[in-house]
C-alpha cells in the first residue's frame, strides 16, 4: 500500500528551459501541482529525497511548501532517457477518503508446463482505490500452465475496496506450445534456402557475361 512521504518544496517563480536547467543544476527537480480546480502551483523539489520517494510507485507525498501542506500522488515522472534522471514531475492533488485512478504492474512468476511459451501482454492494468490503499503490485502465477491457459485482468485477486479498471477480457499472460529445435531449425533451413534462389538468378546472369537489367529498366536491344 503505498506510504506518504514527507517532502519540503519551494514556490517557483521561472519558467521556461533555461530556469529549468538552473533548477536541476542546483540538484533540485522542477514540479508543478494541480486538481481540485486550483490554479496549478509550481515547486521545486529537492533531488535526492524525490529521487529516493518516487523509487515507488504511485508515490503519495505529504508536501510543505513553505508552511502550507499539500497530500499530492505523483502522476507522471518525466525522465532523462539516457541518465534516467528526473526532469519534471506532475503532482496531482488528493484529500483524505478520495479515490483515484492508478496503473499498477502486474508480475508473472511460477514455471509453465513442459515445452510452452509464455507471453506477457499487459504489464500493467489499471485499478481504482483509496490513495492509501494503492497496492504496490499483483502477483499472477503460471506455475504449471499448459499450452492454452491464459490469464485474464478480470482472474487478478484483488484487495478489498480496490475496483478494476482495465477490461476483465484483457488479455494479460499467454501461454502457447513452444516450437521445437527441429520445427525451428527446418524454419531456418526453409528461410536460408528461399534466400539463396533470390540471388541465384543475378549470379547466373553475371557468369554468362550479362548484366541483369536495372529495376525498372528494359533489356537492351542486341545490335
Amino acid at each position: 500500500m503505498a506510504d506518504q512521504l514527507s517532502i519540503s518544496a519551494e514556490r517557483r517563480t521561472e519558467f521556461g528551459k533555461g530556469a529549468a536547467r538552473r533548477v536541476r543544476r542546483a540538484d533540485k527537480i522542477p514540479a508543478v501541482l494541480y486538481g481540485h480546480g486550483t490554479d496549478p502551483l509550481h515547486l521545486t523539489l529537492p533531488g535526492h529525497a524525490t529521487m529516493m520517494a518516487l523509487k515507488l510507485t504511485n508515490a503519495v507525498l505529504s508536501l510543505d511548501v513553505e508552511g502550507e501542506q499539500h497530500l499530492a500522488l505523483a502522476k507522471d515522472v518525466q525522465r532523462d532517457p539516457i541518465k534516467r534522471t528526473i526532469e519534471h514531475v506532475d503532482l496531482v492533488i488528493v484529500r483524505k477518503g478520495e479515490k483515484v485512478v492508478v496503473d499498477v504492474a502486474v508480475h508473472v512468476e511460477g514455471q509453465a508446463g513442459p515445452d510452452t511459451l509464455v507471453t506477457t501482454d499487459y504489464t500493467e492494468v489499471s485499478v481504482e482505490t483509496d490513495f492509501t490503499k494503492i497496492p504496490e503490485s499483483f502477483v499472477v502465477s503460471v506455475e504449471g500452465l499448459q499450452a492454452g491457459s491464459q490469464i485474464l485482468a478480470g482472474d487478478i485477486e484483488l484487495p478489498e475496496d480496490v475496483t478494476l479498471v482495465t477490461d476483465p477480457e484483457a488479455l494479460l499472460v499467454n501461454v502457447t506450445q513452444a516450437i521445437s529445435e527441429e520445427a525451428l531449425e527446418a524454419e531456418l533451413a526453409e528461410a536460408e534456402s528461399e534466400a539463396g534462389i533470390e540471388h541465384e538468378e543475378p549470379e547466373a546472369a553475371a557468369a554468362e557475361g550479362e548484366e541483369p537489367a536495372a529495376e525498372g529498366e528494359a533489356p537492351a536491344e542486341e545490335a
